[in-house]
């Protein structure tokens, strides 16, 4: 299995990851014990980071994921490993999942030890490495004599404790706010793929360790169904992306349908409009032509069939103001001209009614 274990300082991973590597036969990938060796064999990685921590610089990402990519690529992984350590933040843990990704070895399980904030602070200030072979022991939890019985396996003599200088309780309190600001976050974000398994960590260690290997065991069991699910994904976010541009044409049809029927209808309206408009004009120039008889030019007939507006020469000649209904003005027309008694000439009258009647008066005198 390809597992990543989560915890705080103190939390006991350094500890289980070394109980996995003996029952599983899996290798643990520390990213401090990439660093050391890179740097103590002068590889051209180690040369680098060694330069940045001589400088007093956090090593790179690029740097320390170069130092996986190349541990993973030994033979004692093609079975599992165990990253301890490694990520440490968000950043850290989607260029490792990229990584993976792209190697074709992807995590199988991501293990979350719970640790209540003050058993951390007891466990780290207690904890004491031995000088010559790195193991590690806590004064306040392993008895004394079993410290001793435990002989150093590089010199055959009891261990030389000491306590490191990031294990005080002041440095303590603030790496764990560095991990509760920046590694935390991780365990949505491996929530979020569906890899997560969180243990309580407290407690004996071999409790812990039974704790440790039911929830692999459940993740195992989980294993094919995640497999599924990541295939499954391509087609999931075909199907979302195809999803949108249907919808959009759905849309696009649904409002150009309308489209369609509102020209028809406005053209049909309005060619019924002007039929009816043109037929109402026609009506009015008979009407005219039929009140003003024979004696009405062509220009005044036209005129009144025209806008109806009080400017034409049947309107002036009657003497009224600006009539509006075509049947009146023909009838104002037909009275005044039986009046006058003879034809209108062409063009508009611009003489009133009272003109013509006195004209009217001159001529019958003339003829008598």
């Amino acid at each position: 299995m390809r597992i990543v274990l989560l915890g705080a300082p103190g939390s006991g991973k350094g500890t289980q990851s070394q109980r996995l590597v003996k029952e599983h036969g899996i290798p643990q990938i520390s990213t401090g014990d990439l660093l050391r060796a890179a740097v103590a064999k002068g590889t051209a990685l180690g040369v680098r980071a060694k330069e940045t921590m001589d400088a007093g610089r956090l090593v790179e990402d690029e740097i320390v994921l170069g130092m996986i990519r190349e541990r993973l690529a030994e033979p004692d992984v093609a079975n599992g490993f165990i990253l301890d350590g490694f990520p440490r933040n968000l950043l850290q843990a989607d260029a490792l999942d990229a990584l993976l990704t792209e190697l074709g070895q992807p995590l199988d399980a991501v293990v979350q030890m719970d640790v209540e904030y003050d058993e951390l602070m007891r466990r780290i200030s207690g904890r004491r490495s031995c000088a010559d072979c790195g193991a590690v022991f806590n004064v306040l939890t392993t008895p004394a004599d079993r410290i001793e019985h435990d002989k150093c396996p590089k010199t055959g003599e009891p261990h030389k404790l000491f306590q490191r200088p990031d294990d005080t309780e002041e440095t303590v309190a603030k790496r764990l706010k560095v991990y509760e600001e920046k590694t935390r976050p991780l365990i949505d974000f491996y929530r979020g793929k569906g890899i997560l398994q969180t243990i309580n960590a407290e407690g004996d260690v071999e409790e812990i360790t039974g704790r440790l290997e039911e929830a692999l065991q459940a993740a195992t069991a989980r294993k094919p169904a995640a497999a599924a699910k990541r295939k499954a994904a391509p087609a999931k976010k075909k199907a979302a992306a195809e999803a949108p541009a249907d919808g959009a044409a759905a849309k696009s049809l649904s409002k150009k349908a309308p489209a369609k029927k509102r020209p028809a209808k406005s053209a049909a309206g309005k060619a019924q409009g002007a039929a009816t408009k043109t037929n109402a004009k026609d009506a009015g120039k008979r009407t005219a032509a039929k009140a003003g008889g024979k004696g009405v030019g062509k220009g005044a007939a036209t005129k009144v069939s025209g806008k109806g507006a009080g400017k034409s020469a049947a309107t002036k000649i009657s003497g009224r103001g600006t009539g509006k209904g075509a049947a009146a003005k023909g009838a104002r027309r037909t009275a005044a001209v039986a009046k006058v008694g003879r034809k209108v000439k062409k063009g508009p009258a611009r003489r009133t009614t009272a003109k013509k009647k006195s004209a009217a008066k001159k001529a019958g005198k003339r003829s008598r």
